[in-house]
């Protein structure tokens, strides 16, 4: 048997990170077993459907790199056949025809609430108050229509539902990947709708057709969707149909273990994109949001497809760490190609205009030794900021007060000695450094001050051999030039 599974998102918002990482698991799952991903957009919610939704959802799969195996479906294209299945299972006597109308469940609901209520009351016997709730529960428990038992219509041209007939007693089990054994009364599953009174189907109804259609053998989803596998399971027992295997995962939480909101940094997973995260760090990132494989902390795709299994998933709720994401996307960062980060950074340094090609130069030279320098994108390419600096330097207060009268005497008998190097290395430049030191009597830390704050203006820079390097000689004597022309005008 072929493993297949899907992930399949609603296009009412955004891609999170809460479905980013369901993805990942059916993806992982998938292509562990030499099976294949596939993708449902479900959009039968037309009221809150959009396409632009839509749209981000499927830029955020691209970016993440979880390639479906076959083109998107779009859930709302295949509404014959839902209505189709519901056809079939009237004729089987599985499905049944409700006449009851949104109205008379509403008010019934509300009474039920009424009478909740009520039974809160001072002054109630035990027994009034027992009755009162009794009949409370009785009209708030799951609904079990009058017309399941084949009732007459009360009227030939009464509009109607297409419902389910629910199990009548006894334990209903689900064997769950994750959950382990899973076990409800059948009294709990109500006789759901599956085609509204207008003929259109309920997510019910289509998440089932669908991934029996679709061939899907594992449904790996939230465990916010438990309640919905016994309410489905019956639709495939409905139809003799074999159910796939299914495993819930627990939610994703924030640090302080509530629920995770925008306060936690539930942002969708393009913010993520934005916030200067690589893809292969938010998928890291993300298999070890309630994953686990020993001690191993940091997974490559390689590594995640060759053991990536259901038993790895724990059953406590995942807490969303952003200094862990951070440190992960810095490991990542330091082994991305140069050329493919230069061009993830480039946007960043053009913020404010173009690179000129002097600049691009600087950047290039430095960028295998500077990529440690941030946990983000965007910290990465601020360390890069004196590299980009254009002449004269704007001097910070720091800077400032290291080039006193007498810093700026020791630079400009350095500058005359750096200027004689016929080999720009930082190996030579830190040699000629050296020698001027010893022969002037001087500590390192009495020249480097007002070195460091003429080549950068106080801007953060690693050893300053390297930066005379990567500045390159023209440019780190035209800057101690500018603050000796300036000290002397």
């Amino acid at each position: 048997m072929t493993v297949v599974t899907r992930f399949a998102p609603s296009p009412t918002g955004m891609l999170h990170i809460g479905g980013a990482r369901t993805a990942l698991f059916n993806y992982l799952f998938a292509r562990h077993h030499g099976g294949r991903f596939l993708l449902r957009i479900e959009d039968t919610d037309r009221a809150r459907s959009t396409d632009e939704a839509t749209a981000a959802i499927l830029e955020g799969m691209t970016w993440l790199g979880l390639d479906a195996d076959e083109a998107p479906l779009m859930q709302s294209s295949r509404e014959a056949r839902h209505a189709e299945v519901a056809a079939e299972m009237l004729s089987r006597g599985t499905a049944f025809k409700c006449y009851a109308t949104p109205e008379e469940l509403q008010a019934r609901r509300d009474l039920g609430e009424e009478k909740r209520q009520a039974a809160k009351a001072d002054g109630l016997s035990d027994e009034a108050r027992a009755a009162l709730l009794a009949e409370a529960n009785d009209l708030l428990a799951p609904y079990r229509s009058p017309w399941r038992d084949g009732a007459a219509a009360p009227a030939p041209d009464a509009p109607y539902t297409i419902r389910l007939r629910a199990p009548d007693d006894g334990d209903r089990v689900v064997e769950d990947g994750v959950q382990g054994t899973v076990r409800i009364q059948a009294s709990e599953i109500d006789d759901l709708i599956m085609l509204r009174a207008d003929g259109t189907p309920t997510y019910m109804l289509a998440v089932v057709v669908d991934d029996h259609d679709m061939g899907v053998t594992q449904v790996i989803r939230g465990d916010d969707h438990l309640r919905n596998t016994f309410r489905q399971i019956p639709i495939y027992e409905a139809m003799g149909w074999q159910a796939p295997a299914f495993a819930h995962v627990s939610l994703i939480h924030g640090p302080d273990g509530a629920k995770l909101s925008k306060r936690h940094g539930a942002l969708s997973t393009l913010a993520y994109r934005e916030m200067g995260y690589l893809p292969e760090a938010m998928k890291a990132y993300l298999l070890r949001l309630g994953w686990s494989h020993g001690d191993q902390e940091i997974f490559t795709e390689e590594e995640a497809i060759s053991l990536f299994d259901l038993a790895g998933i724990g059953r406590a709720p995942a807490r969303l760490d952003l200094e862990k994401l951070g440190q992960i996307n810095s490991h990542f960062m330091r082994l991305a190609d140069d050329d493919r980060l230069f061009g993830l950074l480039k946007p960043l340094f053009e913020a404010d205009g173009a690179l000129q090609p002097e600049q691009q130069a600087r950047i290039l030279r430095a960028l295998p030794h500077l990529k440690d320098r941030g946990s983000t994108l965007s910290e990465l390419a601020s360390a890069f900021a004196f590299l980009q600096a254009q002449r004269p330097l704007n001097m910070n207060k720091n800077a400032r007060k290291a080039l006193s009268p007498e810093g700026l005497d020791r630079l400009a008998g350095l500058r005359h000695e750096l200027a004689s190097i016929s080999q720009w290395t930082a190996e030579e430049i830190s040699g000629t450094i050296t020698s001027y030191c010893t022969a002037q009597d001087l500590s390192m830390g009495q020249v480097g001050q007002p070195l460091r704050a003429a080549l950068t203006g106080g801007l953060p820079a690693p050893d300053i051999a390297p930066v005379l390097e990567w500045l390159g000689k023209e440019e780190a004597l035209g800057r101690i030039d500018d603050q000796l022309v300036q000290a002397g005008s």
